[in-house]
């Protein structure tokens, strides 16, 4: 079988990460990996260099001779089908506001009119690539979700994203469920697990990191906190993970990184609403949402 291979880029509001994805192994090439800080807000036609510059760095730096496709994974609000960009009001990618993100790139290079730009929401392509790096994943019911600033989620079946049903939320999303006073998001997130603690210490930690280190140095309050921020995980994501029969949970985003602080009171929950299901916790969001993003190319 012919080799296929992808250019697949994570969009982030400060940097891009891209890389270069076998499509046929659906395997990211880690020696290939590009990454570049920028400003978003720039003008549009200097961020499209930063863009420009990364693709051609990656087709010199490889010996991949044809593409079949570049896939980008992208926050929204986004037309991720058409391609055009609607994000505004996020100090990020302002000048981009209701341009088509397919023109752009075949200003820049002379691809056909059917060269596949494929483009997918950052937090779906995430969770996707957990189930594509591994095949034997496939034909499981994956719900993934990234905890940071907002908390962003997705169901897979068979590998496709699910977000329509009695299975799942409105546009398989959680971050707005009504939850406590408020939304899922404001509990469970980074301003949620300050939240915690300042509810919990009359203290206002200045970030995620200052409250981490206060906890594994033994802190009671900063403990505390991120008890009950995964007691609050588990009363979320339980309901739905038992609605849409999820076989697997993926946790991501940075917030992950404290998993040990917070997944034991998510474990009890679970177990005392009769739940056993596999847990991957992902520590890789970057070259596993490249791997999401070109899973639309691979599905083609």
């Amino acid at each position: 079988m012919e080799k296929r291979f992808a250019i697949a880029m994570d969009v982030g509001g400060s940097h891009i990460t891209s890389a270069i994805v076998d499509l046929s192994e659906m395997k990211v090439f880690k020696e290939s990996v590009f990454k570049v800080s920028f400003n978003s807000n720039l003008p549009t036609a200097e961020v499209m260099d930063f863009w420009e510059n990364a693709i051609r760095t990656l087709l010199e730096k490889s010996e991949v001779g044809k593409l079949s496709g570049i896939a980008m994974a992208v926050p929204g609000p986004f037309d991720y089908e058409d391609g055009t960009c609607w994000i505004k009001d996020q100090d990020k990618y302002d000048n981009f506001y209701g341009l088509n993100i397919k023109d752009l790139l075949r200003e820049r290079f002379d691809f056909d009119l059917d060269f596949p730009i494929v483009f997918e929401n950052d937090a779906k392509s995430f969770g996707k690539g957990e189930v594509y790096k591994n095949m034997e994943n496939l034909p499981k019911n994956v719900m993934a979700i990234t905890l940071g600033t907002g908390l962003g989620a997705c169901f897979i079946e068979n590998g496709k994203i699910v977000s329509t049903g009695i299975t799942v939320p409105k546009n398989g999303e959680i971050w707005d469920l009504p939850y406590k006073n408020g939304m899922a998001e404001d509990a469970v997130s980074l301003r949620g697990l300050l939240s915690n603690y300042k509810s919990l210490s009359g203290i206002q930690a200045n970030n995620g990191l200052e409250l981490y280190i206060l906890a594994i140095n033994g802190n009671k309050k900063a403990l505390e906190a991120f008890n009950l921020f995964g007691e609050d995980l588990a009363e979320i994501i339980l309901p739905w993970l038992k609605s849409f029969n999820a076989n697997m949970l993926v946790i991501g985003g940075k917030v992950a990184n404290a998993g040990d602080l917070f997944l034991n009171s998510f474990r009890e929950k679970a177990k005392q609403s009769g739940i056993e299901i596999e847990l991957i916790l992902s520590t890789d969001n970057e070259t596993t949402a490249l791997l999401g993003a070109a899973s639309l190319l691979y599905e083609a």
